[in-house]
């Protein structure tokens, strides 16, 4: 699928409102918030969907890690089809088949409907999102990358506040209805962004002003770049780690509020994420600018912002799981979500320090696989400890993952991070 066209696009053009780049940067924030919302709509009507199906918490467990599983072993093939395809093409397909998995989702009469339609059509669709997406920001911001990106992540946060609203469909018109809804969504913002995202090819193709570099990456070039790169493997474990407690919290922080203070579906689901988002927003979008600007001066403040955010939001994880009354609780998911973002800032903009531009979707790709397949494991290890612990307990001790993942990054930045820059500023002074 590789063109020998050279797209051109003239963002001085006078008939342009906005610059192409940013426009671009919004056609993208809202598939992503649609990717985000139709993920964490099945946490928010766990308790319904429980009910109406007979299902138990490990089956339901069960549902969310097999998502996260095929996410997992798809996104490497993701990141390499978005090093050598056509992105927009990949992007427009990626978010049909989980807007249509979603959609599907609601006609599910038990475990095998939910695990065909929901973890496997949804979870190997989203899994094709992410890699070309942050490839095309990168390629058309250079010099705004990492507050591109963090503007990017701020859809993350939104769509998963704006999923409690699944919960007030399911709660007035059943469960069935929030998927119908949601996927219909999406189905539609695919039509847009054939309309309005340009093909601007793979990565290699000259575009957005960069010189052209040869478009086809070889499979053993890709691996080879990725895996004998210390940094890269040590973030993408840290990430893992990040992932393992994020997609718990996702999975069963709501039914955790549902259950321990007796709030309703909707309501749980809204505190259970608005607070702990509204705070990841304001930090990555914080987190961002300011990397941007100390990063111009020393390219390791990237993954200082990194471990500080996870060793700072490590005591509140375990507050938002412990506490014994609600608004404790909810001070402890804001605070969490806060330095979470700090983290998120610099999440891909870190990585990418080391990694050649041509090989940043395939590198994303393994950072994460990694990530996805080490936290599906998260939904059935807490619904596990759940039955030692209580929910709350396992909750809490998601605070020793994120003191992994911080150790992890601290090893990357002083260990191997000034070998890897030095290799890849040799690299493209002989290219």
């Amino acid at each position: 699928m590789a063109s020998t066209e050279t797209p051109v696009h003239n963002e001085a053009s006078p008939s342009r409102f906005l610059p192409y780049r940013w426009e671009l940067l919004g056609l993208l924030w809202i598939a992503f918030f649609l990717h985000q919302a139709d993920r964490q709509i099945y946490g928010n009507l766990i308790p319904l969907i429980q009910a109406d199906l007979q299902l138990s918490d490990e089956q339901l467990g069960l549902v969310a890690s097999v998502f996260t599983w095929v996410y997992g072993l798809m996104v490497p093939l993701a990141g390499y089809a978005g090093d050598v395809l056509r992105r927009k093409w990949i992007l427009v397909i990626s978010l049909l088949v989980w807007s249509v998995g979603t959609l599907l989702t609601g006609i599910s009469s038990g475990l095998i409907g939910l695990l065909l339609f929901r973890s496997l059509a949804s979870g190997g669709g989203e899994a094709y999102y992410a890699p070309s997406a942050n490839s095309l920001i990168t390629q058309f911001h250079d010099k705004t990358r990492a507050l591109a990106m963090s503007l990017h992540q701020t859809a993350l946060y939104v769509g998963i506040i704006a999923s409690f609203a699944a919960g007030y469909v399911g709660e007035l018109h059943g469960w069935r209805s929030a998927f119908f809804v949601f996927g219909g969504f999406g189905i539609l913002w695919a039509a847009v962004m054939i309309w309005r995202v340009k093909d601007s090819g793979p990565p290699g193709e000259p575009g957005a002003g960069q010189a052209a570099v040869p478009s086809r990456p070889l499979l053993s070039e890709v691996m080879r770049e990725v895996f004998l790169r210390p940094t890269v493997l040590l973030l993408s474990l840290a990430f893992a780690g990040q992932v393992f407690v994020n997609v718990g919290y996702l999975t069963w922080m709501p039914t955790l509020l549902h259950r321990k203070f007796e709030l309703s579906v909707t309501y749980a689901g809204l505190a259970a994420l608005s607070f702990h988002h509204a705070f990841a927003f304001l930090g990555v979008v914080l987190g961002g600018r300011f990397s941007d600007l100390l990063a111009r001066r020393r390219r390791l403040v990237r993954m200082e912002f990194e471990y500080a955010g996870l060793l700072l939001a490590a005591p509140f994880i375990y507050l938002m799981g412990a506490a014994d009354q609600l608004w404790l609780c909810c001070l402890g998911l804001s605070i969490f979500g806060l330095f979470r973002g700090v983290y998120d800032s610099n999440l891909f903009a870190a990585p990418f320090e080391v990694i050649p531009a041509r090989l940043r979707s395939s590198a994303l790709g393994v950072m994460l696989s990694f990530a996805f397949l080490m936290g599906a494991f998260a939904p059935l290890v807490l619904a596990r400890l759940a039955k030692h612990l209580d929910l709350d307990g396992a909750m809490a001790s998601l605070a020793v993952v994120y003191l992994v993942s911080a150790a992890l990054v601290v090893i990357a930045a002083y260990a191997t991070f000034q070998r890897d820059a030095e290799r890849l500023d040799s690299m493209n002074q002989t290219s």
